[in-house]
């Protein structure tokens, strides 16, 4: 979304927390960037400069401000005032390093030429790709310094350095000071064990952390997942590795506060990643709301659940398993048989607190007879081909895919219809106008009879039909989620 030169400054003046990670202030006369609020003293008029992404702010030769940390501001929605391409790319920068290819792989993957790309980065962005990837990596360099005690060498790992002598020069370049030097000034006395981690995770209040939870906490696979004392907490396994991860609310700082606990430091900021993902934490809830409340079906509920968000989910195979389990059974049904699924062919690991199993891979799925675990031979069926599918690379749960292509290859499998697609469009890769409207939760609390009928109900929602879904879902008890026919 774009701003004029005076809501920017109005935003500017007044520190108004609602254009945090909007907007980005480049400071003249200090040759800094900072956030909207900042408590450094206002600059005067004369000597801002207003951008919209913090790369853009970099390439015009700001560096970040030490004072409102940038790197800490609570992301910006990716679709708002992006083409889908661009929204596209940035997933996939969030999800693995731009090293490999550079730019020309990245447009590749795209479908389109990388000069194009660029100029659709300039546009949306201000920024070229390049530019993004450089300012992201750097500021989760400066959580890291700031937030953990990982020694220099495995910072500079973790944020895809190649050397540590070029890690240095890249800190002493753009903050003026030596990484130590940095450390120094975020006085963090805090010493966490071996191999674990915590980050606060910045978001714009307010966020409905109870329905939330509560909507996780239904659909918590036993032994992969639990929630508990207000906390979230689950397995996790990336590239051969597993560890945990338990996400808690710190609301003095409106912030979530993520711990992990994993041994190899070079996946954190995927992780970290993922984690904003599946708590919605880029979402803009002043926006959502503006836009939906003053429908009269939707306007009571969303006061009663102020700051909704979307769940996500950890892994976007994970959650496409547990929907087609829990086809023509009830939420809490699907939860026991997803716990099954896990116990007889996930890998056992030992993390405490009722977390015991892995989830099982693609791969094992694709060899394995799902149906001792109680399920119809139709829907094991389904859960083999499409273990099969993302095993063999005919589909993929990856953020950077064509989500149009990826819906229908996915509705060409065996017992995946509308709902099940939709479902997993809007949780898996965060579709903000995924609408599954064939659910007879949202059916009921809509009061209307068939999916023709909801879908045109639900045109003046979009583009945030996903938020609509789960007001109705929350307001409903969520006692439907899942439709009792066959999909």
């Amino acid at each position: 979304m774009e701003f004029d030169q005076r809501t920017c400054s109005q935003a500017r003046k007044t520190r108004d927390p609602r254009f945090d990670g909007r907007i980005f202030i480049g400071v003249l006369t200090s040759g800094v960037y900072c956030r909207p609020i900042c408590p450094a003293p206002s600059a005067q008029e004369r000597n801002c400069r207003y951008y919209a992404s913090a790369a853009a702010a970099a390439e015009a030769g700001f560096r970040p401000c030490l004072r409102c940390r940038p790197e800490c501001s609570p992301g910006t929605p990716a679709w708002m005032g992006t083409s889908a391409t661009v929204s596209r790319a940035l997933r996939l920068i969030s999800e693995s390093p731009l090293e490999d290819g550079g730019v020309n792989a990245l447009a590749n993957h795209l479908g389109i030429g990388s000069r194009h790309l660029r100029r659709l980065f300039l546009q949306h962005l201000g920024a070229p790709p390049i530019a993004v990837v450089q300012t992201r990596r750097l500021h989760f360099v400066k959580k890291l310094i700031d937030e953990t005690t990982l020694p220099m060498s495995h910072v500079a790992l973790a944020a895809g350095f190649g050397s540590v002598r070029r890690f240095n020069a890249t800190i002493r370049g753009v903050y003026k000071r030596t990484p130590s030097q940095i450390r120094k000034l975020a006085h963090n006395r805090t010493t966490e064990p071996e191999n674990e981690y915590l980050f606060r995770l910045r978001f714009r209040s307010p966020l409905d952390w109870d329905g939330m939870l509560g909507f996780l906490a239904q659909r918590a696979i036993p032994g992969v997942e639990a929630v508990e004392q207000s906390c979230y907490r689950r397995t996790i396994s990336l590239n051969g590795c597993s560890g945990t991860i338990q996400a808690s609310l710190d609301k003095a700082r409106s912030a979530v506060a993520l711990r992990i606990r994993f041994a190899d430091p070079t996946w954190l900021f995927l992780i970290v990643e993922r984690v904003r993902r599946m708590f919605d934490l880029n979402a803009d809830p002043f926006e959502i709301a503006a836009h939906l409340s003053d429908d009269p079906i939707l306007g009571r509920l969303l006061a009663a659940h102020d700051g909704l968000r979307v769940p996500g989910c950890w892994d976007g195979f994970e959650l496409a398993v547990r929907a087609v389990l829990g086809q023509q059974v009830t939420v809490k049904g699907a939860s026991t048989l997803a716990g099954r699924l896990a116990r007889e062919f996930g890998t056992p690991m030992i993390a405490g607190g009722g977390l015991t199993h892995l989830f099982p891979s693609p791969e094992t799925l694709a060899r394995a007879d799902v149906s001792r675990i109680g399920l119809p031979a139709a829907r094991a069926e389904s859960i083999r081909a499409l273990a099969c599918a993302v095993a063999d690379g005919q589909i993929s749960f990856a953020g950077g895919v064509d989500l149009a292509a990826f819906l229908k290859r996915f509705r060409e499998l065996p017992g995946i219809g509308d709902w099940t697609a939709q479902y997993v469009a809007m949780l898996a890769f965060g579709d903000p106008d995924a609408f599954p409207a064939s659910d007879l939760g949202l059916l009921h609390a809509t009061g209307t009879g068939h999916p023709r009928e909801l879908e045109k109900l639900s045109s003046p929602w979009r583009p945030w039909r996903a938020y609509a879904a789960m007001c109705l879902w929350q307001g409903a008890g969520m006692r439907y989620e899942v439709p009792r026919h066959r999909v």
